[in-house]
């Protein structure tokens, strides 16, 4: 039996023109429609095994939100047919189901109640779901006294401990810092291994890759693609860039035109992805690549292979200090290397708004275990000692590293010469290498 089916599901909404129209068509007396219908969903049908990780990925409007409302109860289909078996639990939108005026703890109660437990079982959750949300004296405080990352502490907590079969995420942890969004990562895979269905709804698509046994592509509504996570994500990744790059080379065109400023020979305009992007907007990256020499893209990267990383700016208002450059990321999120222009002793030029430049960074890439890499690019304004962020993109393009001829034990290989019975000293300083010191 499925934890969750879909058949030929539709969701629409009757839009007014203006909110004298719907009481007009109240009161007419041969009903007539005044509105139009949009459809959030519009006929999708899939299933979602017990205890698989359902993953749900598209533009904001697309319908997730809908969908996940609809598994949670929240929603009824205005066609076709929905079965789910088993506990609900939801982590949808931020503080939905608390009672703004109750105290943390009460809250607590509150939806363990409204989700079948007794106050007993409660009682016996309740020190675990305190501990799980750190939020100290204020478990006692009225919700309407927290920050939003308390808010989703508490409600995460919550959502974890009542012993759900079913699991729903939307977005939630994306106002956590990046403490607690380790954490609920952990438990998500914590309840992985304990067979708990989940359906986890993001834009973070590393996430959804890292976690996701199979994932489900809404666009508009409609279902573009369900099934292997990986190959799903790469679609809609494939899609999303085509979709940036028709803007960006529409606005870059229209920047140039309105520009004489700099203007680089070669432009990069695709984003592959954004996990998360900030900064002050005085100047943006356009687009980032990653090329062998002779400038075609790398499908993947090679050991001991050359590399360049070509990121484009665009100038939005003056940046008499920039500085470009990337921050590159292994499959754990861990910032495994970086540069700039700055540290590789290269000043740019002022910036003007409607500039464009082009950077090049020229890599020799070492022996790497075999995993996904990020790049991060990024564009600033000042020197090394202190500078302001205008564009930051998290985890912009991955690649997959490949296997190398020769074990990796740890992150990389070093380079290395092994001699055997060697002196390290010449005969003529009068020194003899000590035994412990003859090999290296």
């Amino acid at each position: 039996m499925n934890a969750v089916e879909f058949h030929n599901v539709s969701k629409s909404y009757p839009i007014y023109n203006s909110p004298g129209d719907r009481l007009k068509e109240l009161l007419s007396i041969r009903r007539k429609k005044r509105h139009r219908d949009f459809g959030a969903l519009r006929d999708v049908s899939f299933e979602v095994k017990r205890g698989e990780t359902f993953c749900i990925v598209g533009e904001n409007g697309c319908g997730k939100s809908t969908l996940l409302q609809i598994v949670a109860g929240i929603l009824q289909p205005t066609s076709g047919t929905v079965t789910v078996n088993g506990r609900v639990s939801a982590l949808l939108e931020l503080g939905a189901g608390f009672n703004p005026e109750f105290s943390g703890r009460n809250n607590v109660y509150l939806n363990g109640s409204i989700l079948g437990l007794t106050t007993r079982q409660i009682d016996e959750r309740y020190e675990a779901i305190e501990s799980f949300a750190e939020i100290g004296d204020f478990i006692d405080q009225p919700v309407k006294t927290y920050s939003s990352g308390m808010v989703v502490r508490l409600a995460f907590a919550v959502a974890i401990n009542v012993d759900p079969d079913i699991l729903l995420v939307d977005e939630a942890l994306a106002v956590g810092d990046i403490y607690f969004r380790q954490r609920c990562m952990r438990k998500v895979h914590e309840l992985r291994s304990r067979a708990v269905t989940i359906l986890f709804v993001s834009h973070a698509t590393s996430d959804v890759k890292a976690i996701g046994d199979r994932t489900l592509w809404l666009e508009h509504g409609r279902l573009m693609d369900v099934g292997d996570t990986d190959r799903v994500v790469a679609k809609y990744l494939a899609r999303m860039v085509e979709k940036d790059s028709n803007y960006l080379a529409s606005h870059v065109e229209t920047e140039q035109r309105a520009s004489a400023g700099v203007e680089a020979p070669e432009v990069v305009t695709s984003i592959p992805n954004i996990d998360h992007r900030y900064g002050d907007g005085r100047a943006e990256v356009l687009g980032i690549a990653i090329l062998d020499e002779r400038g075609w893209p790398v499908p993947m990267l090679e050991p001991l292979s050359h590399i360049v990383v070509r990121i484009s700016i665009l100038a939005k208002a003056h940046v008499p200090l920039p500085m470009v450059g990337f921050m590159l990321r292994n499959q754990m999120g861990m910032d495994f290397a970086g540069t700039n222009t700055a540290r590789e002793g290269r000043e740019l030029a002022p910036l003007e708004a409607g500039d464009i430049l082009t950077v090049d960074f020229h890599l020799d890439l070492p022996e790497l275990y075999p995993a996904s890499f990020s790049f991060s690019p990024a564009i600033a304004d000042g020197t090394l000692l202190g500078y302001t962020m205008c564009d930051w993109i998290d985890n912009a393009i991955a690649l997959q590293m490949t296997r190398g001829e020769g074990q990796i034990y740890g992150y990389l290989h070093l380079p290395c010469r092994v001699e055997i019975n060697a002196r390290l000293r010449q005969e003529e300083d009068g020194i003899t290498a000590s035994p412990e010191h003859v090999a290296r």
